[in-house]
């Protein structure tokens, strides 16, 4: 039999020290660059969004790479590409972490567009706040200085 996978994740990084880097004109570039890194890699994105301090992307990561690999690519990608192509931006690094939550197929619709609403959602949350709801509904223990 052939090898059937389905490995959907919602994905979250941010900045470092969460500084508010990922101005609109760099978001607009960004956003179709992570979509263009995921493909070149074997992924598909099925959306990317996000804020001026971090990034939402729902990914179907395939059975051949790892999550850890997978961010690492999109991460380390995107970094290089920010210092080449925004110089403004020499002190621009995406923070250690990130967040990996795994969906459903029934949930990319709802995800996509949570996704896609990041502007108007974080008018009234703060990105503490949202991290911290994905880790509670997704039944992982931390510690608040893993926050940071």
């Amino acid at each position: 039999m052939h090898s059937f996978v389905s490995c959907l994740m919602h994905c979250v990084w941010t900045t470092k020290d969460r500084r508010p880097l990922l101005t609109p004109d760099l978001q607009r570039r960004l956003w179709p660059y992570l979509v263009g890194i995921a493909r070149e890699s074997g992924m598909k994105a099925l959306a990317v969004g996000g804020t001026e301090d971090h990034v939402h992307a729902l990914v179907s990561i395939p059975s051949t790479l790892t999550v850890a690999k997978s961010i690492q690519l999109l991460k380390g990608n995107s970094s290089k590409w920010t210092h080449e192509t925004f110089k403004e931006n020499c002190g621009f690094e995406w923070q250690k972490g990130y967040g990996a939550f795994s969906i459903g197929i029934s949930g990319v619709e709802d995800t996509t567009r949570y996704i896609l609403a990041q502007a108007s959602h974080h008018q009234k949350t703060t990105f503490k706040e949202e991290i911290e709801v994905f880790l509670k509904k997704h039944g992982m223990e931390y510690v608040e200085q893993d926050l940071d």
